[in-house]
């Protein structure tokens, strides 16, 4: 009576006479089943239905690959299994696997065939239900292609958008190449061999171009112009205001004026092309190989560090000076040194001074004059590489925050 009790619940089988009920009852057989167990699998034979009482289970297409797709979700009430009898070769058309614990009830296509027989109408029932079945699972389908569809043409915009972005990202990596070779070009490609001097000189820029630099500029008279300087900022603002200060510089180096008298000419140049609000710091001085003399002048800039023959570190007096580009009127004071064989100046940039370490310690004016002092004796160029490896090692895996510029002038 429970069995019977039970299959008046289904609504298939709802319009059923009591008699056709206590027949039916005799057809079937009690199924369990267990979350995740199969009940069948897609394309193995089949020869009955099974009607759901208890709990959920899973219709699924190609049960185990990247297609496997759930069809429908029966609960209690529906039935499954009942489209191998369709099929000529009585093969299942999809899987089924339990959601939820599961109880079922399994009758045999032979019964069911004869129930069909016997009760017409209920043939209508079972193609109304799978009518409405296969509609609702074409609707699946077509919302499925519609979203896969969607899914594509989105992923087609982003690979569309990523492909604008790298083509952009190569052109302006190109650009930003072009334009470090012009700074470089810029830089003296070889530094004068001089019978009184040995100069030596770098630039590090932090990003792929820089705000640094230096020049030596060949004047009359056995006397040479030396630079040195540091745009504020970084990258290619202060690569192309670090081009127009050179370009200055070297204009007006050439009208045989004293070292204060050619910033100050370069000052209110730079004042009338300066919307961007940018300044610069220099070290100028004309270097005279007769008299072993260096006279300059220190616009903002970094005190050089000065050595005597014996190795000694002297500190030099500031001076009065201001960076070019902010003021109408900078007071630049002009001082004198003499280099004599075995002497060294170093001019450098504050990219020198303030690299950091992975935790934060500055490198400072004590570890750059130590570096100084310990490959000293080292050809110029060769101990501006040098020093510069000491600034690198300290740095270790800390990126470099700042353009890093270095001059070393030591008399022979």
């Amino acid at each position: 009576m429970q069995i019977e009790s039970i299959l008046r619940q289904v609504p298939l089988f709802a319009s059923l006479e009591s008699d056709e009920i206590s027949i039916l009852a005799q057809c079937v057989n009690p199924v369990s089943l267990e979350p995740g167990e199969i009940l069948f699998n897609e394309n193995e034979p089949g020869s009955s239905l099974f009607v759901i009482i208890e709990g959920e289970l899973d219709v699924i297409k190609s049960l185990g690959t990247q297609e496997e797709r759930i069809l429908q979700i029966g609960g209690p009430g529906n039935f499954i299994g009942e489209m191998s009898m369709f099929d000529r070769q009585g093969l299942r058309v999809a899987a089924a696997r339990a959601r939820t614990p599961v109880r079922l009830l399994e009758m045999s296509h032979a019964n069911l065939n004869a129930l069909l027989h016997r009760q017409p109408d209920l043939a209508f029932e079972v193609l109304r239900i799978l009518s409405l079945r296969l509609q609702d699972t074409d609707n699946a389908v077509i919302s499925d292609l519609q979203e896969k569809n969607r899914q594509l043409a989105q992923a087609y915009a982003e690979l569309k958008a990523a492909q604008e972005q790298i083509i952009e990202k190569e052109r302006m990596e190109r650009e930003l190449q072009v334009a470090r070779q012009i700074q470089e070009s810029i830089l003296p490609d070889r530094l004068p061999q001089l019978t009184a001097f040995d100069l030596g000189a770098l630039m590090k820029p932090a990003r792929a171009v820089g705000g640094d630099l230096y020049d030596v500029i060949p004047l009359r008279g056995d006397k040479i112009a030396i630079v040195l300087g540091d745009v504020s900022d970084k990258g290619v603002p202060a690569a192309i205001f670090m081009a127009l200060t050179s370009s200055l510089i070297r204009a007006e180096s050439h009208h045989n004026v004293p070292p204060a008298k050619v910033l100050q000419n370069v000052n209110r140049h730079l004042l009338g092309m300066n919307a961007y609000g940018l300044f610069v710091t220099l070290v100028y001085g004309i270097l005279d190989c007769r008299e072993r003399t260096f006279t300059y002048v220190r616009a903002g800039h970094e005190i050089p560090l000065f050595f005597t023959p014996d190795g000694k570190a002297v500190a030099l007096e500031p001076g009065q000076g201001q960076a070019l580009g902010l003021l109408d009127t900078v007071e630049l004071e002009e001082r004198t040194l003499s280099i004599l064989p075995g002497g060294c100046l170093v001019l450098f940039s504050d990219g020198a001074t303030d690299a950091v370490d992975p935790q934060g310690e500055r490198f400072l004016h004590e570890r750059l004059t130590q570096s100084v002092i310990e490959h000293r004796s080292l050809p110029a160029q060769e101990c501006c590489e040098k020093v510069l490896q000491d600034i690198e090692a300290f740095q270790g895996t800390a990126s470099q925050a700042d353009d890093i510029a270095l001059m070393i002038i030591c008399g022979k």
